[in-house]
């Protein structure tokens, strides 16, 4: 059922292949598969070996270093780096259960297209369950934790180029990617990458001083293991996961060109992993015609503004930065392609895939209401239940 809404993403058709990395293995595939690798990292660790039709070689229309399952490190930006120059954004779907991470997987399969899985904190708490205390935020880290190893094990059995992330992060939140991190600087120890692909921080209700200082610290941090940065350049607005923004100021919906050159300095010297959620009048939810302006031309300034201020040290391509779309449900086609012209590589949809999802089950209960009004019987009379034949 999500299958549908994929197909809205503009994203390019993709043969979807397997491909070999020459990077050092971790100690204990050394004797399985030393040619390759963290495509192994699941799959051969626990024996299960991709058969079939995810047993091909290559991933052909991508970078080579883009390999099915999880992706980080350098095959991560080089991934993006191909979104944004072939013109495409990759969608990111947050997920707060594992059939949704499993739909994920499945559109990307048949649209032979990579994908973007996410959580939220309040989404990595859910998936924890409701009966496990969240003091010190532990829910919701050992939700994120569990729907990661969840993707990890079968994004390479889909045979699809995943790259896992977590969605918005305040300053009150960051106990909660402290303890992501944690876990990848372990797994990196372990297996050569870090656990999930990329992380997002929030504070774009703090001073832009201080989002830039704590985004740079963190940045330091992830970057020497492989970690991609999202941060927040100006104010998504609507309500999202318990964050309301929908009496911020309309000004605070889109930032200026200098203040995505001020992330361009502080971030850049640091590492290139990393991109820029900037504002230009973005809002969660879905919502009339004409009651969100979106603007993507703020980002063309900026990238204009930033390539000015670089001289000849600009790339030719006239986007030294990547942008992320949030917000990005109900959003009109135009402004959609404006925005991925700009150099937007990522875009959020959370509302309309979560309708897909409600949908689906909405209309099964619809088609099937009376065979569902007890475990045992067949209201047509037969012998078998709705929901053994709908098994068989």
């Amino acid at each position: 059922m999500v299958q549908s809404v994929a197909s809205l993403f503009l994203l390019p058709a993709f043969v979807v292949s397997f491909h070999s990395v020459s990077l050092p293995q971790p100690s204990f595939l050394n004797n399985v598969r030393s040619t390759t690798l963290l495509r192994g990292t699941i799959t051969d660790a626990y024996g299960l070996p991709c058969d079939d039709e995810c047993a091909v070689d290559k991933f052909p229309n991508l970078p080579d270093s883009v390999h099915p399952g999880i992706v980080t490190g350098q095959a991560l930006r080089d991934l993006l780096d191909h979104a944004k120059e072939n013109g495409y954004a990759i969608p990111a779907v947050n997920c707060v259960s594992s059939s949704g991470i499993n739909a994920c997987l499945e559109a990307a399969r048949e649209m032979d297209a990579p994908i973007i899985v996410q959580f939220s904190s309040g989404g990595s708490q859910f998936y924890a369950g409701k009966a496990m205390d969240n003091k010190n935020l532990k829910a919701a880290i050992a939700g994120a934790i569990s729907g990661a190893f969840h993707t990890r094990t079968l994004a390479e059995q889909y045979g699809v180029p995943v790259i896992l992330h977590t969605d918005h992060c305040s300053k009150k939140l960051l106990p909660w990617i402290d303890g992501l991190v944690n876990a990848s600087e372990r797994f990196y120890k372990l297996h050569g990458e870090p656990l999930f692909s990329s992380h997002m921080i929030d504070l774009s209700e703090e001073p832009l001083e201080e989002n830039l200082e704590i985004c740079q610290d963190y940045l330091k941090r992830m970057s020497k293991i492989g970690i991609l940065l999202e941060m927040e350049l100006g104010i998504t607005g609507g309500e999202e996961d318990g964050v309301d923004n929908t009496d911020v100021a309309q000004e605070d919906l889109y930032s200026k060109p200098e203040e995505i050159y001020q992330v361009y300095e502080a971030l850049h010297p640091i590492s290139e992993s990393y991109t820029i959620a900037a504002a230009f009048g973005n809002v969660h939810g879905v919502y009339s015609p004409g009651n969100v302006k979106l603007d993507p031309e703020i980002l063309g300034r900026g990238q204009a503004y930033i390539t000015e201020k670089l001289g000849d040290k600009a790339p030719e391509s006239g986007k030294p930065v990547s942008f992320v779309f949030h917000g990005g449900s109900g959003s009109d086609e135009a402004d959609i392609k404006k925005a991925i012209s700009y150099g937007t590589i990522k875009m959020n949809i959370d509302t309309d895939t979560q309708w897909s999802y409600w949908e689906g089950i909405k209309n099964f209960e619809s088609n099937y209401h009376d065979y569902l009004q007890g475990q045992i019987g067949n209201p047509e009379g037969g012998k078998f239940s709705m929901f053994y034949m709908h098994a068989k």
